[in-house]
């Protein structure tokens, strides 16, 4: 597969972007590879400044990429960055993020949501420490970051929250899969639907996207078979080009009428944008082969 993000800047994907996000402070969790730093680099392009907040400042034995490694990829690839080493779970960590992206940039237009954890045990498999992990990052760290940004998003002409989530599905089929992942997962997305109505009268725009295949990721790949597993995936690439469209506003069809809200997947968003051949972002299995993700 051909990157639509490298360390050059340069597009070369099938998403053609009719907005931009040129100067505007974008507010990343668990930013440091992944979906989260194909977002960041994605909007490094424009030359928005990307504040990271991520756990890893020291290199990982298993995980590529540092959250330094991450803002020097952002600034080659046109961008501002600021790498933070913090955890969501933290909230002086949080706190102190949301007050040095205010520091060094004047404000924060976007918060992304995109700090996770996976565990898709049953609930006799299950352990409690993972559980609580899940609970912590996902549904927690997603409401405190956003709470804590909520004045400088107000402050904000365009104010965003884009939440890596999925729609709020409830056939039993995936409650009954993986219950304690499910319920970490939906109570993002409940954040997303709650904040969404709460925060209309201040025009902040609250969304969620999620991604209609398996997307290669770091966490996939340490999974059990998971070199096997992403050969059916598409890259982190399609979620950064439908971030990137939700976050301009000019591409993303409404689902519910209304800019905010939404439970976006990435083929409806960029099939809106004018995309009609999504293979580019595949890693080499024909569209028909590729593995469908959870919760759809």
């Amino acid at each position: 597969m051909t990157s639509s993000n490298d360390a050059s800047g340069a597009a070369a994907g099938p998403y053609q972007a009719a907005g931009s996000l040129q100067d505007r402070t974008i507010l990343i969790s668990g930013g440091s590879r992944g979906i989260g730093l194909a977002i960041a680099l994605r909007a490094a392009r424009d030359g928005a400044n990307i504040v990271l907040m991520a756990k890893t400042g020291q290199p990982h034995a298993k995980l590529e990429g540092t959250v330094y490694t991450a803002a020097e990829q952002i600034e080659a690839a046109g961008g501002r960055a600021l790498p933070l080493v913090g955890d969501v779970r933290n909230d002086a960590d949080v706190a102190g993020a949301v007050g040095a992206a205010v520091d060094r940039f004047g404000g924060i237009d976007v918060v992304v949501n995109n700090a996770s954890a996976i565990d898709l045990s049953t609930t006799d498999a299950v352990d409690m420490k993972r559980y609580d992990l899940m609970q912590d990052i996902n549904v927690r760290g997603t409401f405190l970051l956003s709470k804590l940004a909520l004045p400088a998003l107000r402050a904000s002409d365009a104010g965003n929250i884009l939440t890596l989530s999925p729609p709020l599905n409830l056939d039993p089929k995936w409650a009954g899969m993986h219950l304690a992942y499910t319920m970490a997962k939906y109570g993002m997305s409940l954040t997303t639907l709650g904040l969404a109505e709460e925060l209309k009268v201040d025009g902040i725009r609250v969304n969620s996207l999620w991604p209609c295949t398996l997307i290669d990721t770091a966490a996939i790949r340490n999974m059990p078979g998971g070199d096997m597993i992403v050969k059916g995936a598409r890259g982190p690439e399609i979620m950064a080009d439908a971030a990137h469209a939700v976050l301009t506003g000019s591409n993303a069809v409404p689902a519910n009428g209304s800019r905010s809200g939404n439970f976006y997947t990435d083929e409806q968003v960029l099939a809106a944008a004018g995309v009609t051949d999504f293979s580019p972002y595949s890693l080499g299995a024909p569209e028909d082969r590729l593995a469908p993700d959870i919760f759809l």
